[in-house]
């Protein structure tokens, strides 16, 4: 495994395993034991995925020590503001079945975000969470919170791949010591991401395939990644990228796919506010 080093000294492992719409709890355990079983010792969960309990189940199952793992989790929108975000955190490591989460993220940019990222700060000071940072946070918005919070983010998840290599995000988290982990890092299969000829000629050299040449595209361009699968054998897949190196060349070719837009939406725009309140208010959370 390799490791980053956030910007407070805490070593994150640079591949994790991610349980986004894995809500069936059952098979999300059995996703969790899975990876844990191959090697996976970052789990990255969420509030809104509704599958925390069964990470920790499965954390609980696997007979490994809780100081191996590196655990995510992550604060919905409806949970925002401080009084609440404080009573979210609380319910989190309550369902996780744990005294502490490894990182701690705020879910999205909008509603009252410096409210809940307070509550954040404090889960930090007092030992709840080793890092804390946000998550679908563009430039500007992370420039605002890291230049007025007291304890800047010390990660920004986003929409990352090789479709979308969020250059400019990149060179704005760096300035603020902001490491960028990626969402979507096979961008959920869009724009031919699987039969690509570009990540299958390259991988075809090491005998890899698109999806882990991909990953190692990511992890060597400094970004953090979390796929997800609820196969066992693409899951080891995915787990075997540090036996190779991308070249100089090898990377410049990767870098050309780069089309600096997402594949999914924005969350600068009026139109992804308006649909989240739109989710929330289906979901009767607002």
């Amino acid at each position: 495994m390799e490791y980053i080093t956030l910007d407070n000294g805490v070593n994150m492992p640079v591949l994790g395993f991610g349980v986004y719409q894995i809500s069936d709890l059952n098979e999300c355990e059995r996703c969790v034991l899975d990876a844990i079983d191959i090697g996976y010792r970052a789990i990255d969960t969420a509030q809104s995925y509704k599958n925390e309990e069964a990470v920790g189940s499965a954390l609980k199952k696997c007979g490994i020590g809780r100081k191996e793992f590196f655990i995510t989790t992550k604060l919905w929108v409806s949970n925002y503001g401080y009084e609440k975000a404080k009573k979210s955190i609380d319910n989190s490591l309550c369902r996780l079945g744990i005294d502490y989460v490894d990182l701690l993220l705020l879910h999205q940019p909008f509603a009252d975000y410096y409210g809940a990222y307070r509550a954040l700060e404090e889960a930090y000071k007092a030992g709840y969470a080793r890092a804390i940072g946000v998550s679908n946070f563009y430039p500007d918005r992370l420039a605002d919170i890291a230049s007025f919070a007291e304890v800047k983010p010390h990660i920004n998840q986003i929409e990352t791949h090789v479709f979308q290599q969020q250059k400019y995000a990149r060179k704005v988290g760096a300035k603020y010591g902001v490491w960028i982990e990626s969402w979507a890092p096979f961008a959920e299969g869009r724009n031919g991401f699987f039969t690509n000829e570009t990540l299958h000629k390259i991988g075809a050299k090491y005998e890899k395939s698109a999806a882990q040449t991909a990953l190692r595209f990511l992890i060597q361009s400094g970004v953090a990644v979390i796929p997800k699968s609820t196969h066992k054998e693409r899951m080891a897949e995915n787990f075997n990228v540090f036996d190779f190196t991308l070249s100089t060349n090898d990377m410049q070719e990767i870098e050309k796919l780069d089309k600096a837009e997402s594949l999914f939406f924005r969350h600068d725009t009026p139109e992804a506010v308006e649909m989240f309140v739109k989710l929330l208010k289906e979901r009767g959370e607002c």
